[in-house]
C-alpha cells in the first residue's frame, strides 16, 4: 500500500491567540464558504486575529474573521468581509466543546487556516485567557531559551 502524503499548506496564522491564551486542546474544522471567499483566501486576503468561535444551537460559528473581497469579485453580489461563517465539526466534537465552554469557562479561538486536500480547514484552540503575569513569565522563558541557544552556538 502506498502512503498518502499530507498536502496541507498554511494560509493564515493567529499569533495573537498564542500570546493572549493558553491553548489546552486543538480541533480541526471545515468551513462553509462562498465562492468569492475561496478566491480571496487563495489570494491570501484573510485576517484571523480579531476572530473568535461561538457555539449556538449545537453549531459552531466563526465570527470576526475578515476575508477581504477581491476587486474582481462578481458584480451581482455584495460581499460582506466579516460575515458569520459556519464551522463543520462532528456531532461528538460539538457536544464535547459545548460542555467544556459552558461548564469550565474555556474559550474557542481560531489558531490557523490551511489547505488540506483542496479544502479550507480551520484549526480551533480550546483556550483559557492568560493573566498579565503569565504573559510576562512566557516572555522571560522565551528570552532565556533564545539566550541559551546563542550560548550553545558560541561554544561550538
Amino acid at each position: 500500500m502506498s502512503q498518502k502524503q499530507d498536502t496541507s499548506s498554511t494560509i493564515a496564522l493567529n499569533r495573537k491567540a498564542r500570546h493572549e491564551y493558553s491553548i489546552e486542546d486543538r480541533y480541526e474544522a471545515g468551513m462553509a464558504l462562498e465562492g468569492w471567499e475561496v478566491k480571496s483566501i487563495r489570494a491570501g486576503r484573510i485576517q484571523l486575529d480579531q476572530g473568535y468561535v461561538i457555539l449556538k444551537n449545537n453549531e459552531a460559528w466563526l465570527i470576526g474573521a475578515q476575508i477581504t473581497p477581491l476587486q474582481s469579485a462578481s458584480t451581482h453580489i455584495h460581499p460582506d468581509p466579516q460575515r458569520t461563517r459556519k464551522l463543520l465539526l462532528n456531532h461528538s466534537e460539538l457536544n464535547k466543546l459545548i460542555g467544556l465552554v459552558e461548564r469550565r469557562g474555556f474559550t474557542l479561538v481560531p489558531l490557523a487556516m490551511y489547505w488540506k486536500k483542496n479544502r479550507v480547514k480551520l484549526e480551533i484552540g480550546l483556550a483559557k485567557g492568560k493573566k498579565l503575569h503569565d504573559k510576562r513569565a512566557d516572555e522571560k522563558q522565551r528570552d532565556w531559551n533564545r539566550a541559551k541557544q546563542q550560548l550553545l552556538k558560541k561554544q561550538r
